[in-house]
């Protein structure tokens, strides 16, 4: 058996080095996409769970209604 392990059937090291590039680039890219579609898939199912809500639930009083009011600390200086 060959040892030759050149899967691409070229003996120049550079094209050789920008195919391994280009391969991990794709495969990123891959990475990226699927991450990218599992993150809309999540959203579109948030989404669908909430077109099954009942309208009244989407109508009801807010259960914090005063959790937006934030007072700004008071500051003392001394001296």
């Amino acid at each position: 058996m060959s040892d030759n392990n050149d899967f691409l059937r070229t003996g120049e090291t550079t094209f050789r080095l920008r195919a391994d590039v280009l391969a991990l680039m794709l495969k990123g890219a891959g990475y990226a996409a699927l991450f990218c579609f599992g993150v809309g898939f999540l959203l579109w199912a948030i989404y669908a769970i909430g077109l099954l809500l009942p309208p009244e639930s989407k109508e009801a009083d807010d259960p914090t209604p005063f959790s937006y009011h934030l007072s700004a600390p008071e500051t003392y200086r001394v001296g």
